[in-house]
C-alpha cells in the first residue's frame, strides 16, 4: 500500500463514529486556523516584515508542512495551499476587526477545538492517532481533504 493510502487508512481507523467524524470536520480546520494565527502573532524581525507582511512564523510552518505534503501527494498539497491561503486571508480579516488581539482569539479557538477533539475521541472510544505517531497531526487535514477530492471525483 502506498504511504499516503496507508496513513489515511490508519488515521481513519480511529475515526469511524459519525459524531467523531463531524467533530473532526469542525475542529481540525479550527485547530489549523488557530495554530496559524498563534504563529502569525509571534513577532518576526523588522527586516522580514519589510520584505512582506505575509512572511511570518505561520507561513514558515505552512511551507515546511507543504514539503511533507508534496512528498505524500502533490495534488493534495495543492489543495492544502488553497486552504492555507483562505485561512491566511481570514486571519488578516480577524486581526483587523477583532476586539481582542489575534493571539487571544486564536488561543481560545485552539483550546476549545482541542476539547472538542478529545470529546469526539471519547465518543469514538479510541485514542487520537497522534498519540501513537505525531505525524498524524499533519495527516488529519489531509484525511478531510481527501474526502473532498473523492466527492469531486478528483484523484489524489
Amino acid at each position: 500500500m502506498a504511504p499516503l493510502a496507508s496513513l489515511l487508512s490508519e488515521y481513519g481507523e480511529s475515526h469511524q463514529n459519525p459524531t467523531n467524524k463531524l467533530v473532526h470536520w469542525v475542529c481540525v480546520p479550527l485547530i489549523m486556523f488557530s495554530l496559524l494565527g498563534l504563529l502569525w502573532s509571534v513577532p518576526v524581525p523588522a527586516a522580514v516584515q519589510q520584505i512582506s507582511p505575509w512572511l511570518n512564523w505561520g507561513t514558515l510552518v505552512m511551507a515546511l508542512a507543504l514539503v511533507y505534503y508534496v512528498r505524500l501527494s502533490g495534488r493534495l498539497a495543492l489543495g492544502m495551499v488553497l486552504v492555507w491561503v483562505a485561512m491566511a486571508l481570514a486571519l488578516r480579516v480577524v486581526a483587523g476587526a477583532a476586539l481582542l488581539p489575534l493571539w487571544g482569539i486564536c488561543l481560545i479557538i485552539f483550546a476549545l477545538a482541542w476539547v472538542g477533539q478529545f470529546w469526539g475521541h471519547k465518543v469514538e472510544g479510541k485514542k487520537p492517532s497522534f498519540l501513537k505517531d505525531l505525524q498524524f497531526l499533519l495527516i488529519g487535514p489531509l484525511w478531510l481533504l481527501h474526502f473532498v477530492y473523492r466527492r469531486l471525483g478528483w484523484g489524489y
